[in-house]
């Protein structure tokens, strides 16, 4: 998935980039525009993976786009991907940064700092232990 060195990264919208308001668009969260800039600018897709569909879709697109985010690819791997209902609706990425996440949203700042620090990127992780690891 990684490109040039780069990653693919699924971002949540509504807690995640805005303030939690839908159906209406909440105010920017902190740092939100500026991290997601940074990121593009250093080489990373970013893929806009939301609950969000219709119009309050593509109200949501827009009003990234009046901040400067541009997306690879909306609620899809890839631009091209047309969904059929054969296969999984999954997002096919390296990270997914939601508020959503056991433990709560970290914040820009933290996110870009874990990010940018590979010895302490989550990115990084030891493989998970299956479930009969244990009888071992």
């Amino acid at each position: 998935m990684n490109f040039n060195g780069g990653l693919v990264i699924a971002v949540d919208f509504d807690g995640t980039i805005v303030e939690d308001a839908y159906p209406k668009i909440g105010k920017p969260i902190l740092f939100a525009f500026e991290t997601l800039q940074k990121l593009q600018k250093e080489g990373h897709r970013l893929i806009l993976w939301t609950y969000r569909s219709g119009d309050k879709l593509d109200e949501a697109v827009a009003f990234c786009e009046e901040h400067g985010i541009f997306f690879y690819a909306v609620n899809k791997s890839f631009p091209e991907e047309e969904f059929d209902g054969s296969f999984s609706r999954k997002i096919n990425a390296d990270l997914f940064i939601d508020d959503r996440n056991i433990g709560g949203f970290f914040g820009w700042g933290e996110i870009y700092h874990l990010l940018i620090n590979s010895d302490e990127s989550p990115v990084q992780t030891e493989k998970k232990k299956g479930f009969f690891d244990f009888l071992k």
